[in-house]
């Protein structure tokens, strides 16, 4: 199957709480406060990840905003713990009109989709349990701020409701994540499932000519080295660099996506700056990156998959109560059933080549009860040569939320 000729990214999550359909187009707050909150979520995360060797790439997008969906029926610590570990802001309805106002802002309307050079779209949905007394406010917020509306199925058949969530993460990844959730997940005590997609395809703002791609020494951790092609451009760019590290942005078609890519000054400093990702550095990044820098880049083409259970690395991020017989989530129904989340899935893909990218991820979180211009002289001359472990992220430009982030220890 040929590469497509535009780059794409997909990502899904499931809740075994949430229905379908829309996300509304009118923004109705501010979203950069959940912008920031994604970020920090995130970078904790990706600490929590990272303590296993390998490649990585996951979206906190996806789970942040499944989770804070999830938060729509939280009360009492279960709320404070998942507040607290998603850094989210104080006043649910801050959280969750400032999700409505982000998510307006990445669908974009229909009408504007050509004209700003790419496809980016986000989705919602609910699954409950047929015949459980939902709370009309924890459908109401659902509905109104995440686009997400019930649809009722029967975990007693789970291998038709597994179909039936899949066929909807497929369709809206455009087949890109398969089987996100299995049979096996779902039991007589599972009650709801939640599901989040985002989906991008776009290209590079300029594309890397395929006969300048070399095949090289891949430098890995261990010392040892694989085989790897290396993509090159002499252009300009978006730079930025420290004592620390190299930072160079390369914006895709349209300009309001961009990747990052971080590359440590030393190679065996690696593991060391690997462990300081924070919100701030992003930031920094962003705020320090000079446009119009020739640079002589190199970059190697990738592909990462990735699959996480995360509920472990949540509850060790201090949200623990919402997988014991403590969570409260008493704010989604009015029955006298306790619910917990069971599990909570990702998926992730990432494929990088002189066009462009395709990269989908997917989170299911399972729930029941407890048992640059031209003319213009460049700055100066940099090299960023990565044929050694780096580090990137895919970004939002206007809100500056980071929708996927991972590592490449080795490209061979």
């Amino acid at each position: 199957m040929p590469f497509p000729s535009r780059r794409q990214f997909f990502t899904g999550a499931v809740i075994p709480l949430m229905g379908c359909v829309g996300i509304p187009r009118i923004p109705k707050g501010d979203p950069s406060a959940v912008a920031e909150a994604n970020n920090a979520f995130g970078c904790d995360l990706y600490g929590k990840l990272g303590a296993e060797a390998g490649n990585m790439f996951f979206s906190p997008f996806s789970i942040e905003a499944a989770l804070s969906m999830t938060c729509a029926g939280a009360e009492g610590n279960t709320l404070a713990e998942m507040r607290t570990v998603l850094h989210l802001p104080t006043g649910s309805d801050k959280i969750h009109t400032g999700f409505q106002s982000l998510f307006a802002a990445l669908n974009c309307d229909t009408l504007w989709a050509g004209k700003r050079g790419y496809e980016l779209s986000v989705a919602n949905a609910l699954w409950g349990m047929a015949g459980m007394p939902w709370r009309k406010e924890f459908l109401s917020v659902a509905s109104k701020h995440y686009g997400a509306g019930l649809k009722e199925v029967d975990f007693g058949r789970p291998d038709e409701t597994a179909k039936t969530i899949n066929n909807w993460v497929e369709k809206r990844t455009r087949d890109r994540i398969k089987d996100l959730v299995a049979p096996a997940n779902f039991s007589d005590l599972t009650r709801l499932v939640l599901t989040n997609a985002i989906y991008f395809k776009g290209s590079w703002d300029t594309a890397f000519k395929k006969e300048t791609t070399k095949v090289e020494p891949f430098h890995r951790l261990d010392g040892t080295k694989s085989d790897a092609p290396l993509m090159r451009r002499f252009d300009e760019f978006a730079y930025a660099e420290t004592d620390a590290y190299q930072a160079i942005e390369l914006p895709y078609k349209g300009k309001d996506l961009s990747m990052l890519v971080w590359l440590p000054r030393r190679a065996d400093a690696f593991a060391e700056f690997d462990k300081k990702l924070t919100v701030a550095m992003i930031a920094e990044t962003a705020n320090a990156l000079r446009p119009n820098t020739e640079v002589e880049l190199a970059l190697p083409k990738f592909k990462v998959n990735t699959s996480y259970s995360l509920e472990a690395p949540l509850a060790a991020l201090g949200m623990a109560d919402a997988f014991s017989a403590r969570a409260d989530f008493t704010g989604m129904h009015t029955g006298r059933e306790m619910l917990k989340i069971d599990a909570i899935l990702h998926k992730a893909f990432v494929e990088v080549n002189e066009e462009g990218t395709e990269a989908a991820a997917a989170t299911a979180v399972t729930m029941g009860l407890p048992m640059a211009a031209p003319g213009r002289k460049p700055i100066e001359h940099k090299v960023f040569r990565a044929d050694r472990p780096f580090l990137f992220a895919i970004r939002h430009v206007p809100s500056n939320a980071v929708l996927f982030l991972g590592r490449v220890t080795d490209a061979g």
